[in-house]
């Protein structure tokens, strides 16, 4: 087991498979609570719209997990792809900027049952400041520094105008900051050190728009 873990380490995984992984894991939960306990990678591929070969693809890249003849334990498969996805851990969490996506994502209760710990939240508007979501107040920038040192802060969640993004980036890796799940509409470069996820939800409504626009074509 402990060879297979290192020869993990030692591939590299794309990320086209890394982004497919929290889907599979999304279904198989959905899967465990209905109280399924085996599935097929051809069931999984029609619930998911992914080919089954890509599907066993996928997970050989982690171990396979599966068994020929009975497919893949529900519940075994989705521990294995919460710890390889981290989920076995928690990470403490903060959001700068407390604007209308900032509190939204802070009143999301599922980031702590995935282990994801929300404990503090930043603007530099001082009319903002001292207002509490989740009874956690707002507090101002030029605490930032010491909360983070203080409490041992894994990831910050930027929510804050393209303007300042980069600035503000670039003072959380000062302190210390090794993951950003950054939302403001610019791509941060930052020491490779620093896991960054840029989140551009504009981008995501583009490509609704045009598989609308390409569906609305073919019924033409």
């Amino acid at each position: 087991m402990l060879q297979e873990a290192s020869a993990v380490e030692e591939r590299e995984i794309s990320q086209a498979v890394i982004g497919r992984l929290p889907r599979y894991f999304r279904y198989l939960g959905v899967l465990k609570d209905e109280g399924i306990e085996r599935v097929s990678s051809q069931e999984l591929s029609d619930i998911m719209q992914v080919t089954a070969s890509q599907i066993r693809q996928d997970l050989n890249h982690f171990g396979g997990f599966g068994q020929q003849g009975y497919g893949y334990n529900v519940e075994h498969l989705y521990e294995e792809i919460g710890r390889i996805l981290g989920l076995d851990k928690e990470y403490n969490l903060i959001i700068i900027g407390a604007g209308h996506l900032g509190q939204a994502l802070a009143n999301y209760m599922n980031f702590e049952r995935r282990g994801f710990i929300f404990k503090g939240i930043f603007d530099n508007n001082p009319a903002i400041c001292g207002m509490k979501i989740r009874n956690i107040a707002v507090r101002p920038m030029e605490e930032l520094e010491t909360f983070m040192r203080e409490n041992d802060i894994d990831i910050a969640v930027l929510t804050v105008p393209r303007d300042n993004a980069a600035a503000i980036a670039e003072q959380l890796a000062s302190c210390g900051i090794k993951a950003i799940w950054n939302f403001a509409h610019v791509d941060l470069q930052l020491s490779k050190e620093i896991q960054v996820e840029n989140v551009h939800l504009l981008d995501s409504l583009m490509k609704l728009s045009y598989n609308l626009a390409s569906h609305s074509e073919d019924r033409s």
